[in-house]
């Protein structure tokens, strides 16, 4: 599929869906920007505890997170985040980071701020930046509804818990067994439950179409999500 209109699509979901993943092959795929607002969140996470800065003081997480020099690079292909000149792309991922990125995340500041972030990247793709003014392929929450609510093709990619707590496991441990499974519970089922006291992304909103990959490989998976961008701007 090619087009000649710069193209946003916004991708939205819950942890293990595989947002993440899709998200950066069919942006790679169609030539675009991948904008990875998740690791945005993370980043502020990780600059919060770097700074001594106490999650439950939301007035001053906020301070902290609006000053951040934040860095993200929109290559599929290379994504790197830094924070003060400091690569943190690897950090954001560890398991304590993970623990604490909700007491961020469902911050209502910090969420404006990050809201004014993130359209700022959107709308700086559509006019040159990495993809040279051809899009962005932006996934994480509310990008369907709050972030790109008038994107050209709006994704909202779900799986069975049972499926999304399964590849979780097998990217954080290595392995999907029960033990595994049981390690990651927490991580996935606790970070939707608070983050859905913030954020819609569990049911589709209207002209969202929805993509359930739980019986899907990870290929089929990519291929529903072009084909549901090609029913959008069609449909357009």
């Amino acid at each position: 599929m090619t087009t000649s209109a710069p193209l946003t699509v916004a991708i939205d979901g819950p942890s293990g869906s595989g947002k993440s993943s899709v998200s950066r092959a069919v942006a790679t795929r169609l030539g675009l920007a991948y904008l990875d607002t998740g690791a945005m969140y993370r980043a502020a996470a990780w600059w919060c505890l770097r700074e001594g800065v106490d999650l439950t003081n939301a007035d001053a997480v906020t301070a902290v997170v609006d000053t951040m020099p934040l860095s993200i690079s929109l290559d599929p292909a290379a994504q790197t985040v830094r924070v003060d000149d400091v690569d943190i792309t690897e950090a954001i991922r560890d398991s304590a980071i993970s623990a604490k990125v909700s007491q961020v995340a469902t911050n209502l500041d910090v969420r404006a701020i990050m809201k004014r972030e993130q359209r700022a990247r959107i709308a700086a793709e559509r006019h040159g930046g990495f993809s040279g003014g051809r899009g962005i392929v932006a996934e994480g929450r509310d990008i369907t509804t709050v972030i790109a609510p008038d994107a050209d093709a709006r994704i909202l990619l779900t799986a069975s818990e049972e499926a999304r707590l399964a590849r979780r496991a097998q990217d954080v441990h290595g392995a999907a067994d029960a033990t595994a499974v049981e390690a990651t519970r927490d991580e996935v089922v606790r970070r939707d439950r608070d983050d859905s006291t913030v954020s819609q992304f569990m049911q589709a909103a209207d002209g969202v179409i929805t993509i359930d990959s739980s019986e899907l490989t990870f290929d089929q998976t990519i291929d529903a999500v072009l084909h549901a961008i090609n029913q959008s701007t069609q449909s357009h």
